[in-house]
């Protein structure tokens, strides 16, 4: 896969014209699916979680003009035969994963079965929003450890499908947790690199190089 994590979703410019470089065409003829899952395990979400679908909150994902938008809800898929929706996935352009709680979409991300396709999916583009962002690094921090599964395991371990983490939301007002010096201290805890990047600033990888696309700013925490 190819992965445009980003902290705000596709909010200006440069991060759009990452995104139609790494689709190799317009959004306009590409294809998607939205996957809001994490936000089920947080409190009170309902309304955002069909904000997010509709593409009615600050953070555009779903609304950048799509050829079409189906929706992927992750903890129905065990309940249905792989062959209803695993080739929706296969021929889809781009996933765009929502926000929420990391890990609880990083355990549906598993139960469901998706996380076994990723490395298969060698021309789709992952979008990942905030959580959709975090959930690829192989642990998230003790400071976003929120939703607890019911069998234990490593506390903020994620599916590690790139080796640094991402502390999002860099000095956002509505984020009064998420500044400079909480980041540095998230990240000295950390047993891997990590990058701190505000809500103009995406990382991208491909074949295995990361880069940084921003508008905005941010910080590498090298280990």
């Amino acid at each position: 896969m190819k992965l445009l994590l980003t902290s705000g979703g596709v909010s200006n410019q440069s991060i759009r014209d990452a995104l139609e470089d790494m689709l190799g065409k317009p959004i306009a003829e590409s294809t998607a699916l939205c996957i809001p899952t994490a936000m089920y395990g947080m409190p009170g979400t309902a309304v955002m979680t069909w904000r997010q679908i509709a593409g009615q909150t600050p953070t555009p994902l779903v609304e950048l003009g799509w050829k079409s938008v189906g929706m992927l809800e992750l903890t129905a898929l065990p309940s249905i035969d792989k062959e209803n929706w695993v080739p929706l996935v296969r021929e889809t352009d781009a996933l765009l994963v929502c926000g929420g709680d990391v890990l609880y979409l990083s355990h549906w991300m598993r139960e469901s079965g998706l996380a076994d396709l990723f490395p298969s999916l060698s021309e789709t583009v992952y979008v990942g929003l905030s959580a959709g962002s975090m959930v690829m690094a192989p642990h998230v921090g003790q400071e976003f450890v929120g939703w607890k599964p019911a069998a234990g395991g490593e506390r903020d371990s994620a599916l590690g499908m790139v080796g640094f983490s991402i502390f999002p939301h860099l000095d956002n007002v509505m984020c009064p947790q998420n500044t400079m010096a909480d980041a540095e201290r998230w990240a000295a805890r950390l047993p891997v690199p990590g990058y701190a990047v505000d809500d103009q600033t995406a990382v991208t990888v491909v074949d295995g190089a990361v880069e940084i696309v921003s508008e905005g700013h941010w910080r590498l925490f090298e280990r």
